[in-house]
């Protein structure tokens, strides 16, 4: 039997981040399974405008971008969305359209993508009313998962977990040499140990924990000289002022890299770059940038207390620690700096990824939940 299948979004050409990043990904795949099955499927953006769309994703004539007219997405998303079988929002601040659609046409198959901290909170008197008679609540990982029923009394049965897939426009590499480009631009050699972390910088978000390893280096300097601390992404000025501020009180002018945006076609050379990839967060979804990571062939360390256990497949991809335990975060970081990374290495981390985090399996796993779904 046809479905029609719509996907609803706030934001996702117009700018970056793992939300965006994923429901690019989850696009792409819906419109796959669309042309393989002969269902109809488009997605409305209600903030991106229709110049905004990367076409390798999506074509034109399947996307519709309001260019931040709310009211005009509001109107069309609920008048086509009485009329689909399966209706896909992006985002939790999307309840009301998906409430008032499910109230419309009960018939209608209404699910709702689940993140991380933009559900892990107190939600309103929409947002809640709307978790109760939504049909399906896909997580992103089993932390979140965990998160919905504990937090919201959503039943097991209304959950499933998705985990995110590796974009499949990201350029992989297939040789592992440290890029020579960058190792001037960063006035580096081959000597150089070389920790990254790519994140958004936001003073707002300092559960990040890029500041716990600033606060490391001038331990691990000592046991190894000439390290470097690459840091990448975009920050706002107060972050900035903040983080700067620590790394002159510790002296680390020379050991410390910011780099500011980092252009996603650049985001793989910088993981190259690098011989181990540290994001000690403590609110990640899932963490998107552990898989790209990993998919780059760089050893990853995260924290334990949040969605990035999934990224890691439990330990089996990459180590994850206490955040706020420097010791145990010290400890990891020298292992993998006492540990050769060799090409091989790097190609078997990389294997092992995308074994687990294609868009293929991906693909699997969704058009599965479709089909089971009513419609």
């Amino acid at each position: 039997m046809s479905k029609k299948i719509l996907l609803f979004t706030l934001q996702s050409f117009s700018t970056t981040g793992g939300i965006q990043k994923m429901t690019r990904t989850l696009a792409h795949s819906l419109n796959h399974i669309a042309v393989n099955d002969k269902w109809d499927f488009d997605m409305y953006s209600a903030y991106d405008a229709n110049q905004d769309l990367m076409p390798q994703y999506l074509p034109a004539e399947k996307f519709r971008g309001f260019n931040t007219n709310r009211s005009a997405f509001v109107i069309q998303a609920i008048k086509k969305g009485i009329k689909a079988d399966v209706v896909i929002l992006t985002h939790i601040n999307l309840a009301l359209v998906g409430l008032i659609i499910k109230k419309i046409n009960p018939q209608t198959k209404v699910w709702l993508i689940a993140h991380g901290i933009e559900v892990w909170r107190s939600l309103s008197f929409f947002q809640n009313t709307f978790l109760k008679h939504c049909d399906k609540v896909i997580c992103v990982s089993d932390f979140t998962k965990q998160q919905m029923i504990s937090r919201h009394n959503i039943s097991q049965d209304k959950c499933a977990i998705l985990n995110n897939a590796i974009d499949p426009f990201m350029r992989l590499p297939t040789a592992f040499a440290k890029p020579q480009h960058l190792l001037d631009k960063y006035n580096l050699t081959l000597d150089n140990p070389v920790i990254y972390t790519l994140t958004r910088l936001a003073n707002s978000e300092q559960y990040k924990g890029h500041d716990q390893v600033i606060k490391l280096i001038s331990r691990l300097k000592v046991k190894y000289p000439g390290i470097k601390y690459v840091l990448s992404g975009q920050y706002d000025i107060s972050e900035e002022t903040r983080i700067k501020n620590m790394i002159a009180c510790d002296g680390l002018e020379d050991d410390v890299i910011l780099t500011g945006f980092i252009d996603e076609k650049d985001i793989p050379d910088h993981f190259l770059l690098a011989d181990v990839f540290v994001l000690p967060s403590k609110k990640e979804g899932f963490g998107i940038v552990f898989i790209e990571a990993l998919a780059c062939g760089l050893p990853v360390i995260c924290g334990n207390a949040d969605g990035s256990i999934d990224a890691i497949r439990n330990g089996e991809l990459g180590k994850a620690v206490d955040a706020d335990n420097l010791d145990e975060l010290e400890a990891a970081i020298s292992n993998e700096l006492e540990t050769s990374l060799s090409s091989q290495k790097r190609d078997s981390l990389q294997k092992k990824c995308l074994h687990y985090f294609n868009e293929d399996a991906y693909i699997n796993n969704l058009e599965e939940l479709l089909m089971v779904t009513n419609g």
